[in-house]
């Protein structure tokens, strides 16, 4: 007899990124799902698409820890300002624009070594759940 593999609706797994021999946090934003002016296609440019954002940072740990304090640690919070900010600015062709976008922005803070951005068009395609795109940037300190 075999078994089913329960996969998750949206088919994000989740990483191992945390690792506490290299003193690294797992910071992620999960299933942001928002609205956008994105597409290259002339349809596509007349209002708003649905969009699902994922985005995972591995963040070095401090040696003095962060002392249950907001300003010591990636605060998510701004990452998604942060990335509203980005979706206001103006219309976007592609989907690989804004994960590039997004990953720039959460690279700026020198605590994230890394970032892995995935970006989801969730009713451009008839048939199918989401098209998209995912990238893993790194900081130019690695």
């Amino acid at each position: 007899m075999t078994s089913k593999k329960t996969v998750p609706l949206n088919n994000v797994l989740p990483l191992k990124i945390a690792d506490s021999a290299k003193g690294i946090r797992h910071v992620f934003i999960r299933d942001y799902v928002t609205e956008a002016y994105i597409g290259a296609y002339s349809h596509e440019t007349e209002g708003k698409q649905k969009i699902r954002l994922n985005i995972d940072m591995s963040v070095t740990e401090t040696q003095e820890g962060h002392s249950d304090e907001l300003a010591n640690v990636v605060c998510y919070d701004q990452v998604i300002s942060g990335i509203r900010k980005l979706l206001n600015a103006g219309h976007i062709n592609l989907v690989e624009t804004l994960a590039e976008r997004i990953a720039d922005l959460v690279l700026q803070d020198r605590r994230i070594s890394s970032a892995r951005v995935r970006v989801e068009k969730l009713e451009a395609v008839d048939d199918v759940a989401s098209v998209g795109v995912e990238i893993e940037r790194h900081s130019g300190s690695e």
